[in-house]
């Protein structure tokens, strides 16, 4: 009984565990909407406080007073805002006086689309004729109601009284400054937390590491403060470049002739804080005004061309310079966090989504309690590169592996990828392998999905890298592995080899009969062959059916066995014995792939008698090199420039 009320707990406590979460979910956001009077104006504070903390710094550096350094630059930022304001006002009084002179042109254009005369329509005749029929069918129900109602017997209807107020000139003046007073108490409150947010950010960053946890208390601190760098750093980023959008949308649109154009531009600005829609939504203003002052169509479509242009130049080429990857945020969180700040907090959240879910995801990359916002929200990969390889690769994804492989060959090394996505993800592979919980057809489609890999990053041009943008998976991935090694980047040419190297296959790689040998004897294979020295890719079974005779080895200056994991050290001895037998003048390399410490390859060295023992294909690539720099010419020129020194020296 004990045991199934254990196993009864044991499937019930992940349901409790996600009712738990969802209700915790709900009561935030119940707080958030039920307070947004309180919630709105600090999170503002917040955010400016961010923006405003790199010029504080500054200053501070400077050696300006704290005090001074946080008026100068909040007042800055008063002043900023105080003349957009301005601008904003001004360019809706000049258009609210304008538009009357429009209306004309307008109708005229609006006739011309909708036309139903004649005998061809307007683009939009059939749906204006369908609204039209609705209109009278509605029509027609109001009047057969009111007729109804006329039918029924007369009955004294209540007269209504209508009550005339003298109005004062107090109450004229409270009805237009009503509406002013709650913007401007939110600026204040703004202004007023954004100070002492400033003013106490040390001891406000103290309870935050106090909250995130003090056993760590070096690292968490680093982290908090190098969070809030990047962070200020990037919103201030932001406000520049989408200021930057504003004011060439501003200077665009006035050089095309759209009326009130610094209106528009400060309005798309705003606008480009919210992801994929707030430029859409910023361009279709003032077209829409385009399209309601211009007789013919050039203006709407030149408005069109200045978004169609601009936008690209500054989301793709400007930005990913400027940022660096991207924004932090994967583009489902961008639409779900506006959506849901959206609903809580009316058209301010839509704009403050992206800021405050950027602040929650790096909060998530720093504070362990947090990450489960990172791993939700952010636009890294939830796996290491080499688990997200190895998913691929069982799930038969090769067009969906070598796609993000060829992404990440722009900053790192054909070699980097292998030793460390490729075969770290093969190592995993032959974990679960070993313990039989990948076999029969998820082995094999495991087994052909890499070698397909491989296959497909045949037709690559060079195994260095030659830069260029990454996506957000690659960029993780270029940043989990680390920087290229030397030999990685070096193509040897046939003259830098020596002379027995200069073959047409000079290298061998022969994989063992585990079913993952294969595919690293191939990546091998074709690294030395992108690096200069080319190589033959086959297996101990085609070998032992196939023997090779004294013609097929002769040009063979080595042989390399591949390994995920031998039987034995007697087993490497023996094959490397039949090796010396068949191929007497080849030197013999030997790959264990699975095996990682240093002190156990030194002694199978010891053991072996073979010329090298390796555990990555760098240290392959290295190896061989070494073994093929062709030195002896190096020598000889030496001498010659010795002897050429003597009578000099004479």
């Amino acid at each position: 009984m004990d045991i199934v009320t254990s196993q009864k707990l044991r499937f019930a406590l992940p349901l409790f565990n996600a009712l738990a979460v969802s209700l915790l979910i709900l009561a935030i956001g119940s707080i958030l909407y039920l307070g947004r009077e309180i919630f709105v104006p600090f999170a503002l504070a917040v955010l400016l406080s961010f923006s405003l903390a790199p010029i504080v710094n500054m200053l501070l550096w400077a050696r300006v007073p704290s005090s001074l350094a946080i008026a100068g630059a909040v007042t800055t930022a008063l002043v900023l805002i105080a003349l957009v304001g301005y601008v904003i006002l001004n360019q809706l009084s000049a258009l609210a006086t304008e538009l009357p002179n429009y209306q004309t042109t307008m109708q005229r254009k609006i006739e011309g689309l909708a036309s139903t005369t004649g005998s061809e329509r307007g683009p939009i005749a059939g749906l204006v004729v369908m609204l039209n029929e609705m209109q009278e069918d509605l029509s027609n129900i109001g009047q057969a109601r009111r007729q109804t109602a006329d039918q029924a017997p007369n009955e004294q209807k209540p007269q209504p009284v209508t009550i005339a107020e003298e109005t004062s000139p107090f109450s004229t003046v409270s009805g237009f400054v009503s509406p002013l007073l709650h913007p401007l108490a939110t600026v204040g409150i703004v202004i007023i937390f954004s100070i002492f947010i400033l003013a106490q950010r040390e001891d406000l960053r103290n309870r935050f590491i106090r909250l995130a946890g003090t056993d760590d208390l070096q690292q968490t601190t680093a982290a908090i403060d190098d969070a809030a760098r990047r962070l200020g750093k990037l919103l201030l980023t932001q406000l520049a470049i989408n200021t930057a959008f504003g004011v060439v949308i501003s200077l665009g649109l006035l050089v095309i002739g759209v009326p009130s154009p610094f209106l528009w531009g400060i309005i798309a600005g705003i606008l480009r804080f919210v992801p994929y829609v707030g430029a859409v939504i910023g361009g279709a203003l003032p077209l829409a005004l385009a399209f309601a002052v211009d007789p013919g169509w050039s203006m709407a479509i030149w408005t069109v061309a200045l978004f169609l242009v601009v936008e690209p130049v500054l989301g793709h080429i400007i930005e990913p310079l400027v940022y660096g990857h991207s924004s932090g945020l994967s583009p489902i969180a961008v639409i779900l966090a506006a959506a849901i700040w959206a609903l809580i907090w009316g058209p301010v959240g839509l704009i403050l989504a992206t800021p405050l879910t950027i602040c929650l995801v790096v909060m998530g990359r720093y504070v362990q309690r947090l990450a489960v916002i990172d791993i939700m929200l952010g636009d890294r990969p939830a796996l290491s590169p080499s688990q997200i390889f190895y998913q691929r690769m069982l799930g038969g994804a090769t067009r969906e592996a070598a796609g993000q492989a060829r992404e990440l060959l722009k900053e790192r090394a054909l070699a980097t990828y292998y030793d460390e996505i490729a075969l770290e993800g093969l190592r995993l592979a032959h974990e679960d392998v070993a313990r039989f919980a990948v076999e029969g057809d998820r082995l094999e489609t495991l087994r052909a999905s890499t070698l397909g890999l491989v296959k497909s990053l045949e037709t690559i041009e060079s195994p260095v890298p030659k830069g260029g943008s990454l996506r957000p998976e690659a960029a993780a991935a270029a940043d989990a592995v680390g920087p290229d090694t030397t030999f990685a980047r070096i193509v040897r040419s046939p003259s830098e080899l020596a002379p027995e190297w200069r073959g047409a296959t000079p290298v061998v790689c022969i994989a063992g009969g585990d079913p993952l040998d294969l595919p690293i004897a191939s990546m091998l294979g074709q690294v030395l062959t992108k690096h200069g020295l080319n190589a033959h890719v086959t297996t101990m079974k085609e070998v032992a059916q196939n023997p090779p005779t004294k013609a097929d080895v002769e040009d063979v200056a080595l042989v390399c066995l591949c390994f995920v994991e031998p039987l034995s050290t007697l087993h490497l001895r023996h094959t490397a014995l039949q090796v010396h037998r068949v191929a007497p003048k080849a030197k013999v390399l030997i790959g264990i792939w699975r095996e990682r410490d240093p002190e156990i390859v030194a002694t199978l060295k010891n053991r072996l008698r073979v010329n090298a023992v390796v555990t990555t294909l760098n240290e392959a690539l290295a190896t061989i090199f070494e073994m093929s720099s062709d030195r002896v010419p190096a020598i000889a020129a030496a001498g010659e420039k010795a002897k050429a020194a003597q009578p000099a020296l004479a």
